[in-house]
């Protein structure tokens, strides 16, 4: 919809209709477009064979399960006592109330009308009801009730009455004021959303217009100096008179694009890096497309960060080099620390560990998606198409965080009507890229699942069996407490493995807000500093000592 604007106030009753007309019909067309894509993640039939496996051996217990009824029943009792007493204007304490970070009940109406308060609790109620039935079924093997939870949640957040006009007294508000232009509006988005999705919902989280690379965003000027199939390498000279011989080379993941540490000048790490008399290389992985659907993990060592350490030594004659990993990035830097170590060649001056996972026995809610039979099923797509589109791993991200991801942003765009904001993380979050079908068959099965990395031995690259345990080059993890992705405890465990003076720092919020956080007067979030040695104790009593 072209209209972004409306806030003037409600337009004639009149074109608000011949409008809805024309929406109805780009409805129409939309709805009969045909998906070009054959992969839904989480595979359907893997969430109702789990769900059903839980109702199964939940009927299998009757007495827990009417005793659990009975519970929910109470509670409702006292709700509506409590919504009675409020009525008639009477104080009454919440049945049940958000948590604290649950950011979808902020409006003030959710607590002062006891009607959206009703609406609110029960809705609390029936949730952690369900939950709590999924956590508490017995005989059901940890993993299926993790996934289990994860996918139940998924449909209760979906229903959660936010998410519809009528129970979400900030759209009602709004459509009122708006002589209901805001949800017609909202309607138009929706409408743009499907057609540029192919039929498929494709949410705009944030407004692209401000963003043109290289000039607003990814702005720091650099020169490619060297080129592989799978990369090229982009040199950053330093700003200043006075130039640090050691250079720095920052291995970003190959999910997103290379700029993610070089978005707008007053946030970005290279521009800091150049304006600090450094000399900064950064891999920008190439797009692949299926001809390069072979290129497996050892070849992204190869031809990325093994590569990218002989031409910086060719370049500048250095080789005392700050190497730089982050997320993904850093696994393959550890790997390639650890191969480097086998052959017995000169580490690195430094390591630094962003948001790194080494360890991934514990990957979170990642892992609800990582097993057997659904990775059959996406091994079964890429060998069809030769690479995963970068666009189901930022659908599985946004599911592991889909009400600040998925259900604001669907409330804000199409119930209230409004345009996304414009915010650089997360349009370089939407440049997503694809990823070849050997590395990616690798990564999952070889990290994930099997947790080759971690073990000595585990792992062979270029035919050399590799230990994390041999790296002895200096290191600093910095992770983020709130992060979805590598979760911060999993982090501290890949740092315990490094047989190097190592240390943890850990910073507020999430997996790039905790990173891309500037220092000085713009610095947004905090972080914890504890100067003992991970090896020295385990995540737990690391955070409790720390500042």
């Amino acid at each position: 919809m072209s209209d972004q604007g409306g806030e003037e106030g409600p337009r004639p009753w009149a074109d608000l209709m011949v409008e809805a007309a024309r929406n109805a019909q780009r409805l129409q067309a939309a709805a009969a477009q045909t998906r070009d894509d054959d992969l839904d993640i989480p595979d359907p039939g893997v969430v109702a064979r789990t769900l059903f496996d839980v109702a199964e051996r939940a009927a299998r217990n009757p007495a827990a399960l009417y005793a659990a009824q009975a519970n929910l029943a109470a509670d409702f009792a006292r709700l509506v006592d409590a919504t009675t007493r409020r009525f008639s204007g009477e104080a009454a304490d919440p049945v049940a109330a958000p948590d604290a970070d649950d950011r979808r009940f902020r409006d003030a109406a959710w607590s002062e009308d006891p009607a959206f308060d009703f609406v609110k609790q029960a809705y609390l109620l029936v949730g952690r009801w369900l939950d709590a039935a999924v956590a508490e079924t017995p005989g059901l093997e940890e993993g299926a009730k993790r996934r289990a939870r994860f996918y139940l949640r998924q449909y209760v957040d979906a229903l959660a009455p936010t998410n519809f006009p009528a129970t979400n007294p900030e759209a009602v508000r709004r459509a009122a004021e708006t002589g209901g232009e805001s949800l017609l509006r909202g309607f138009g988005t929706m409408l743009d959303d499907l057609e540029r999705g192919g039929g498929e919902l494709a949410p705009r989280t944030t407004d692209e217009t401000p963003f043109k690379l290289g000039e607003t965003i990814a702005a720091t000027p650099g020169v490619v100096v060297a080129r592989t199939d799978l990369a090229e390498l982009i040199q950053y000279a330093p700003s200043t008179a006075r130039v640090d011989t050691a250079p720095v080379l920052i291995v970003p993941p190959w999910i997103n694009k290379f700029y993610v540490l070089d978005l707008r000048p007053e946030n970005s790490f290279v521009k800091w890096l150049v304006e600090s008399g450094k000399t900064v290389f950064v891999l920008s992985w190439v797009n692949p497309d299926e001809t390069l659907r072979h290129k497996d993990f050892e070849d992204y060592m190869s031809e990325g960060p093994i590569a990218a350490l002989e031409t910086i030594a060719d370049i500048t004659g250095e080789r005392a080099i700050d190497a730089i990993g982050y997320c993904l990035g850093g696994t393959l830097l550890a790997a390639t620390l650890a191969y480097r170590a086998a052959m017995g060649e000169a580490p690195v001056r430094s390591a630094t560990f962003l948001t790194t996972m080494l360890d991934f026995a514990e990957p979170g809610d990642l892992g609800v998606f990582i097993d057997e039979e659904q990775l059959a099923v996406l091994e079964a797509h890429m060998a069809k198409h030769g690479y995963l589109d970068g666009r189901h791993m930022a659908r599985v991200f946004s599911l592991m965080r889909d009400r600040d991801m998925i259900w604001s942003v669907y409330v804000n765009n199409y119930l209230l009507g409004r345009a996304p904001r414009a915010f650089d993380l997360l349009y370089w979050n939407d440049d997503v890229t694809r990823m070849p079908e050997m590395m990616q068959r690798f990564y999952l099965r070889g990290m994930y699942l099997e947790n080759r990395l971690a073990r000595p031995g585990g792992l062979t690259l270029r035919g050399r069996a590799i230990d994390l345990g041999r790296i002895d080059t200096p290191a600093v993890f910095v992770s983020a407490i709130d992060d979805h992705i590598a979760p911060w405890t999993s982090t501290y465990a890949g740092a315990r493995l490094l047989d190097a003076p190592t240390r943890f720092i850990l910073a507020e919020s999430g997996h790039i807000a905790g990173i891309v956080n500037p220092p000085g007067p713009r610095t947004k979030y905090g972080w914890y500093d504890n100067p003992a040695a991970p090896r020295a104790m385990d995540a737990a009593a690391w955070l409790e000592g720390a500042v």
